[in-house]
This record gives structure tokens, C-alpha cells and sequence, in this order.
């Protein structure tokens, strides 16, 4: 009978080994390991298309790359930042924090965490693998607006897919995590209890829920008008080519915000820790994260001040945007406030999260001055603009990631406590 009962145990406590463990884990951990390895692979693929486009601009003139290609490395490489190293590196560090932090034993929906992870790596096989088509990549700039990416060769559906296939694993993923939070937190935890670092990823993932199935709308249209006849975006049809850029944008600036509000959940928690002080205004942080994420609907064509909009229109969009600085104001000053008379230390995490609140600060005032209507028609398609984005997601979200991961690992080796 023990020997039954023993061997019925056995079966019951089975793991996968190996490589096995990779292709099928249904663990938290896992699948957060995976995300992170394969953000860091991504950051590097996008980081050799970075330094292809230096070296090209590293004097005026052609120097080692054709026009087009070089076009192509420009597209690809914000694709593959985007949707392939800072929202990854994220999702991972959820999967592996929010489950600890709330006191739950795993996500969810555990085998649709695995499956959300798998979807990537061949989305970019898809995506990657343009490179190598007759025409080449995709080089109408990672915005795909018409009618310069209609003219892209056979990559196009593969480009299109792609997204979709990555829209869809995020979305997955999202899913999890509001179904994780608001139905496993450990008893007696209310949601005003919980770390910021967890109300930042639930905000984000409605974010990413909201405003995803809007960009899939956008490029199917886009894939219906090359070639299913349709003119969405066709002037010569009786379409719009700046509808486009609306649909675009509006699921375009909300990800801006999925791309930094789980880097302003990281930095809450690194502050505090490092500043022995419990967080400055914990209500005012989730009600200014809530705000921003509401406000991110309401901002999209301050992108767009240059196309003829209305200008009833520019003032409402240029009010919205000066708007969304109040609540970013409030997360600065209470990050400011929290390391006030700390009794801080300035390990490794903590020299990173105060070069976030330093480069967040710059950042946002470019974006406020971008955000100045009539200051937006100088500043428009120069290299401000392109400084802007990376400033304001790029760099925050690796400093996170970096910090992050630098205190995740020094706690599982025990280093910090």
C-alpha cells in the first residue's frame, strides 16, 4: 500500500527535464526566464540593426549599405525593440514577480502563459526572415503608414502577419495577468494593498487590451488594400491615407505608455528599498498610473499636427497632452519625496533607477514641448522627434530591465535581502 501510494506521488510530482522542460513548462518562473532570455537575444539583433544604421550615418553620403536596406534596418529594428526586447523583458519580469508578489502560487491560465511565450519566437521568424524576400524588408518605417508601405515587396504579409501573431501572444498575456491579479491574490489582500509594481502591469495589460485589436484592424485594412482591391487608404479609391495614421496613433501612443508604465512600477519598487522608506503617496502613484493610462486615449494626434486637422482640433490635442503631464509630475515628485532623508545606498539597482528619474524628466519635457502645436511644426520628422521616442521608451525601459534585473538576481543568489 506505501508502495502504491509512493509511486502514485512519483507520478503526480513528474517534471519535465531538459529541453522538455523549456518547450513545455507551465511555471511561472519558466516562462519568465524565457521571456527575459528572449528579450535579451532580440535586444541584440535589434541592437546590430542599430549599429548598421550609425555606421551609415556616420558621414553624409552612401558608405555601406543601399538605400532601401538601409530603410529596411531602420523598420525592423523599432519593430524589433518594440515588440521583441522592451515588452518582452517586461512581460518577463511580470511572470516572475507577480505571482511572488501576491502571494500566488503560479498565473492563472498557466498553459496559455506557455503558449503566449512560443507565439514569439516565431512571430519573428516571420518578421526576420523579410530580410531575405525578393524587394526586401518592409522600409516604410515601423509606423507602416500607406502608401509607402504598400509599395513593399513579398515581405508585406509576412510584416503583417507578424504583427498580428505578436498582438496576439501580448493579448494573451494580458489576459493572465488581470485574470492572475483579481482572482489569486493571497486572503485578505486588498487591491490598494498590492505593490505597485503590480497595479502598473494590470493598468498596462487593459492598455494592451484596448488598444492591440485596434492596430490589427489597421493592418488588415492595410493588407486588404494591397490585395483584395479595397481602398481604405487609397485617395485614387475614394479612401484616406490619413485615417491610417489615426488608427495608428490611437493604438500608437497607449503603447508608449505599455512600454513605460511597467518601467514606473520597477522604479517604485526599487526606490523604496534602496531608500530604507516605504513609497511617498502609494494612492496618488495608482490613481496618477490609472490617469496617465485613461489620458494615453485622448492624446494620439498630437502625432499628427502637420496633416491639416482642424484647429478646434490641435488645441484639444495639444490641451490633452499638457494634461498628461500632471499625473507624470506626481509620480517624479513622489519618487523625489520617497528618496528624501532616506537612508540611501546606491547599489547597483538604485544608481539605475535614479538615471531613469533623470532621463524620465528630460524626456518628458521634450515630449512637452513636442506637444506645443505650433513648436510641432518645427520640431516635425527631424531628429528631435526621433530622440524623443527611444529617450522616453527605449532608454527607461533598459535602465529598468537592467536594474530589475540586477536586484532579481541578487536576490535569488541571497546577495540583497
Amino acid at each position: 500500500m506505501s508502495t502504491l501510494a509512493k509511486d502514485t506521488h512519483h507520478d503526480h510530482d513528474h517534471k519535465p527535464t531538459g529541453l522538455k522542460r523549456w518547450f513545455f513548462s507551465t511555471n511561472h518562473k519558466d516562462i519568465g526566464t524565457l521571456y527575459l532570455i528572449f528579450a535579451l537575444t532580440m535586444f541584440f539583433v535589434g541592437g546590430a540593426m542599430a549599429m548598421i544604421i550609425r555606421a551609415e550615418l556616420f558621414q553624409p553620403g552612401l558608405q555601406f549599405v543601399d538605400p532601401q536596406f538601409y530603410n529596411s534596418m531602420v523598420t525592423i529594428h523599432a519593430l524589433v525593440m518594440i515588440f521583441g526586447a522592451v515588452m518582452p523583458a517586461g512581460v518577463g519580469l511580470a511572470n516572475w514577480m507577480i505571482p511572488l508578489m501576491i502571494g500566488a502560487p503560479d498565473m492563472a491560465l498557466p498553459r496559455m502563459n506557455n503558449m503566449s511565450f512560443w507565439i514569439l519566437p516565431f512571430a519573428f521568424a516571420l518578421l526576420l526572415s523579410t530580410i531575405f524576400m525578393q524587394g526586401g524588408g518592409p522600409a516604410g518605417g515601423w509606423t507602416m503608414y500607406p502608401p509607402l508601405v504598400l509599395q513593399t515587396g513579398d515581405a508585406f504579409p509576412f510584416l503583417i502577419f507578424a504583427v498580428h501573431f505578436l498582438g496576439i501572444s501580448s493579448i494573451m498575456g494580458a489576459i493572465n495577468i488581470i485574470a492572475t491579479v483579481f482572482n489569486m491574490r493571497a486572503p485578505g489582500m486588498s487591491l490598494m494593498q498590492m505593490p505597485l509594481f503590480v497595479w502598473t502591469w494590470v493598468i498596462t495589460s487593459f492598455l494592451l487590451i484596448a488598444s492591440l485589436p485596434v492596430l490589427a484592424g489597421a493592418v488588415t485594412m492595410l493588407l486588404t488594400d494591397k490585395y483584395f482591391g479595397t481602398s481604405f487608404f487609397s485617395a485614387a479609391g475614394g479612401g484616406d491615407p490619413v485615417l491610417f495614421q489615426h488608427i495608428f496613433w490611437f493604438f500608437g501612443h497607449p503603447e508608449v505608455y505599455i512600454l513605460a508604465l511597467p518601467a514606473f512600477g520597477i522604479v517604485s519598487s526599487i526606490i523604496p528599498t534602496f531608500s530604507r522608506k516605504p513609497l511617498f503617496g502609494y494612492a496618488s502613484m495608482v490613481y496618477a498610473t490609472a490617469s496617465i493610462a485613461i489620458l494615453s486615449f485622448f492624446v494620439w494626434a498630437h502625432h499628427m499636427f502637420t496633416v491639416g486637422l482642424p484647429i478646434k482640433g490641435e488645441l484639444f490635442f495639444m490641451y490633452a497632452t499638457m494634461l498628461i503631464a500632471v499625473p507624470t509630475g506626481v509620480k517624479v515628485f513622489n519618487w523625489m519625496a520617497t528618496m528624501w532623508r532616506g537612508s540611501m545606498t546606491f547599489e547597483t539597482p538604485m544608481l539605475f533607477a535614479v538615471a531613469f528619474v533623470i532621463l524620465f524628466t528630460i524626456g518628458g519635457f521634450s515630449g512637452l514641448m513636442l506637444g506645443i502645436t505650433p513648436v510641432d511644426f518645427q520640431y516635425h520628422d527631424t531628429y528631435f522627434v526621433v530622440a524623443h521616442f527611444p529617450l522616453c521608451s527605449s532608454y527607461w525601459s533598459g535602465i529598468c530591465s537592467n536594474g530589475s534585473g540586477i536586484l532579481l538576481a541578487s536576490k535569488m543568489d541571497g546577495s540583497y535581502v
